[in-house]
């Protein structure tokens, strides 16, 4: 039995046109899912640390962030899903950081701050003490370590709040518990001042 469809063979132009539809039909989910990676959030990197203090120079950043990291850490799987992966965050750390990640069990040799050529874990274990992950090690540029947090963030706001401690440079006076207790004042203060 032939239908009036059975004799339609579609040319170049209708392969076209459907091909199009399709692509434009799936369009929109990989642009929704593409800018809320987590892998927006890191710089790409040839592993030579004090290259790359150079270009935090050049580029005006406050220093250069490692995440210390490995593949099985449900933490780190979750600051990638839930707060690495928010354009705010990623705006925000990209804008005052160069920032990479550092696998502590990894084999892939780097150049440490000092010139010093080693894998990844010597780097993370032997020179940082890296021994929970994640671990967001801050530096300057000078390629001091100024801050370090071990593991995951409660929240979006939390690892702002991180991000602020640096670049503020209150680091140099207290410590982020009590930075974080300073904002949480003002902001009450602040809400207190509005309500009268």
């Amino acid at each position: 039995m032939r239908t009036l469809f059975s004799r339609f063979r579609p040319g170049p132009t209708a392969t076209r046109l459907l091909l199009m539809s399709v692509i434009l039909w799936f369009e929109p989910l990989s642009a929704a899912e593409s800018p809320s990676t987590a892998e927006r959030f890191f710089n790409q990197t040839f592993g030579d640390f004090t290259e790359e203090l150079e270009t935090a120079k050049e580029e005006g950043k406050k220093g250069i962030l490692l995440m210390f990291e490995m593949d099985e850490c449900p933490f780190c799987h979750r600051m990638k899903t839930t707060v690495l992966n928010r354009p705010e965050v990623q705006d925000f750390y990209k804008e005052h950081f160069k920032i990479f990640s550092v696998d502590i069990e990894g084999d892939v040799e780097v150049t440490d701050f000092s010139g010093e050529t080693l894998p990844q874990k010597d780097l993370a274990l032997r020179t940082y003490r890296v021994r929970a992950t994640p671990v967001f090690a801050f530096f300057d540029l000078e390629g001091r370590l100024v801050a370090r947090y071990t593991g995951a963030t409660r929240n979006v706001d939390e690892f702002m709040q991180l991000g602020l401690y640096v670049t503020e440079g209150a680091y140099t006076r207290v410590s982020f518990p009590k930075y974080k207790r300073e904002r949480r004042k003002q902001v009450e203060n602040q809400v207190d001042g509005v309500g009268r």
